[in-house]
């Protein structure tokens, strides 16, 4: 499969490795830094690309793709206020978007946890919820897209929780996450519901971005062969419990 990456940083860099180890081939590296653009001909005959970069260049990234009717596979958050005109562009035009806020498997798992845990708590107002999350301090986005994403889940399952604010206390009806930047932490996600007389919390932990990487490269090898707007439950087959 050929596989153009669109962003070179550390995880452009880890997924060029996983990609050669399952026998792709990266075709073009698009990126300030990388030499390639869109106009180069190795771009034109990508299978799939797979783009990591910023939410301001994001979605002008994909229309690059689309016009090309190339696949994309994208791990980019802070966009999602274009995600239906993304879903637009699958719908009418055929096109091919596969969408992760965490491409590591055990972090969908960890997505399933907190949605059947938030199901359960919501008959148990005692309990006050709250989130954190750390990572490395390169990070720009503040809270992370998994955070967002864990906090969501939250709320489309607890009745009296309908928001999430950034480093605030948490409330009756707002769910509080509190963002940590330091070291090279690669990204650590605790969920923790307290009561006066005790605590629930599950947390997941990464130890490298390798997971990650694997997870959008098997993402790509599922992308490249569908149409339509794609996400990990339909990769690892999740369906709703």
């Amino acid at each position: 499969m050929k596989i153009v990456l669109i962003g070179y940083g550390k995880m452009g860099k880890e997924m060029e490795k996983v990609a050669l180890s399952r026998g792709h081939e990266i075709v073009a590296k698009i990126d300030p830094f990388a030499g390639d653009d869109f106009t180069s001909p190795q771009f034109a005959t990508a299978d799939v690309a797979i783009e990591f970069t910023t939410p301001q260049s994001a979605f002008d990234n994909y229309m690059e793709c689309f016009k090309h009717n190339i696949p994309v596979v994208s791990g980019t958050t802070g966009w999602l206020n274009r995600l239906a005109e993304v879903k637009e562009w699958c719908a009418n035009s055929k096109q091919t978007f596969f969408y992760a806020s965490n491409f590591s498997i055990g972090v969908n798992i960890f997505f399933e946890l907190n949605k059947m845990l938030a199901r359960l708590m919501n008959d148990c107002p005692k309990y006050e919820v709250s989130m954190t999350e750390t990572h490395h301090v390169h990070k720009l986005d503040a809270p992370s897209g998994t955070a967002i994403s864990l906090a969501e889940s939250v709320i489309e399952n607890i009745d009296r929780k309908t928001k999430w604010e950034l480093n605030r206390q948490s409330s009756p009806d707002v769910i509080a996450i509190t963002a940590i930047r330091e070291s090279e932490i690669s990204g650590i996600h605790t969920v923790k519901y307290e009561s006066p007389v005790d605590e629930i919390e599950i947390r997941h932990s990464s130890k490298s971005r390798q997971g990650l990487a694997f997870g959008a490269i098997l993402a790509a090898e599922f992308a490249a062969k569908r149409k339509g707007f794609l996400t990990m439950k339909d990769m690892l087959s999740i369906t709703n419990y």
